[in-house]
């Protein structure tokens, strides 16, 4: 496919999801019924709809509409690239542009068009990161990095290390956590990989590495990952010698824990009624949020986020905290993690949650942005005093 064709495909696709269509779905559908597509066209259409969806508001602005067409036209614009030389009608190229569309001279941008955020969340926005508001929003934008996490149940980070770089895969330490590599060269190739087939290594995001290190892991430790979903953080501590019991209130999300946990060679019960299995040393409450933190990963989440949904995720991390103390161990640990960089997810629900419950306190705290390198994440450790 040609440059322009790759484009008009992400104009395609960019239309159907900003009518409200899953992004993934969207581009799964377009490369099957697109056979004729190869890797790389497919993985460069990738790159144009994320790209896009990252700066939605900004390309919209800069493109002169909320539509497929415009964001891509702005999205040349943004790039200090002159859209008119993708933009050609030759071959399967998009149509020239009109004289409309290359007369466009957007107006100064509001902030939530400059910052790429929703007018709605910025006071929220402002209120959590301060001084910090644009430059974290603006690492938002790029595409995230991939970060593996090197099994230290099978391996060391230096070894794994050494058998990516045999396949070609080139991968470094990341400050944030001892068992973080962040990929450099090869990323597309990390899912075939003999590394990761062997349960060297799993892919998990340098900050959600770094979160679990501050909850000092002992061997034989009894830990619930009480939201587990697809269960990276339980083969995580699986991995550092904990015995770990998973739930989710959606099961079908741990579908593939049983064949993960074989390929890491570490063992993860999984339990319905978690309650009746305590009490545990640490109960990990990785609650459901808004993703703030990783919205770069996801961006289609940024613009479906609305006050209510977020007032409902409030709601529900409440809930969950309550309903799950009681499982702790005496003198053990609750520990309560969020990717969201909003305070109203965050500290705002420990400070509450201490309210409703005398007698717990707090041992640790971490708030991680982009600025650190990885993730946006959020990790609060409390004991009963």
């Amino acid at each position: 496919m040609t440059p322009g064709a790759r484009v008009a495909a992400a104009i395609e696709v960019l239309d159907e999801v900003l009518a409200g269509a899953n992004v993934e779905q969207c581009l799964t559908t377009w490369a099957r019924s697109h056979r004729f597509a190869g890797s790389k066209d497919r993985a460069a259409i990738r790159d144009h709809v994320f790209g896009a969806l990252r700066a939605l508001r900004s390309c919209a602005a800069l493109g002169g509409g909320m539509t497929g067409r415009a964001v891509m036209i702005g999205a040349e614009r943004a790039a200090g690239r002159d859209p008119s030389a993708l933009f050609s009608g030759e071959g399967y190229a998009p149509p020239v542009l009109s004289a409309e569309e290359h007369d466009h001279q957007p107006a100064p941008l509001s902030q939530g068009e400059a910052l790429d955020m929703p007018d709605w969340l910025l006071p929220e926005l402002g209120r959590s990161l301060g001084a910090d508001l644009d430059v974290i929003c603006d690492a938002l934008r790029p595409r995230a990095p991939v970060f593996l996490r090197a099994n230290l149940a099978r391996t060391t980070r230096e070894a794994a290390q050494e058998a990516l770089a045999s396949e070609g895969i080139a991968a470094v330490p990341h400050s944030l956590a001892k068992t973080a590599l962040q990929v450099t060269e090869g990323e597309r190739k990390v899912a075939g990989s003999c590394a990761f087939a062997d349960g060297l290594i799993e892919l998990q995001d340098a900050a959600s590495q770094a979160i679990l290190e501050g909850l000092e892991i002992r061997p034989g430790m009894r830990v619930l990952d009480y939201c587990a979903g697809g269960g990276g953080k339980a083969l995580a501590l699986a991995a550092l010698g904990a015995k770990v019991t998973a739930h989710d209130i959606n099961p079908a999300r741990m579908r593939d824990l049983p064949a993960r946990a074989e390929r890491a060679g570490v063992r993860i019960r999984q339990s319905r009624n978690p309650a009746a299995d305590g009490p545990f040393d640490l109960v990990l409450l990785d609650a459901p949020c808004s993703g703030a933190g990783s919205w770069r990963r996801s961006p289609q989440g940024k613009w479906q986020l609305t006050q209510a949904r977020l007032d409902e995720l409030c709601v529900i991390q409440a809930r969950i905290l309550d309903k799950t103390y009681e499982m702790v161990a005496p003198g053990g640990t609750l520990a309560y993690a969020t990717c969201s960089l909003l305070n109203c997810e965050n500290s705002d629900q420990l400070r509450d949650f201490q309210a409703r419950n005398p007698g717990w306190k707090m041992i640790h705290e971490t708030r991680l942005t982009p600025l650190d390198g990885a993730d946006g994440f959020y990790l609060a450790a409390l004991t009963r005093e």
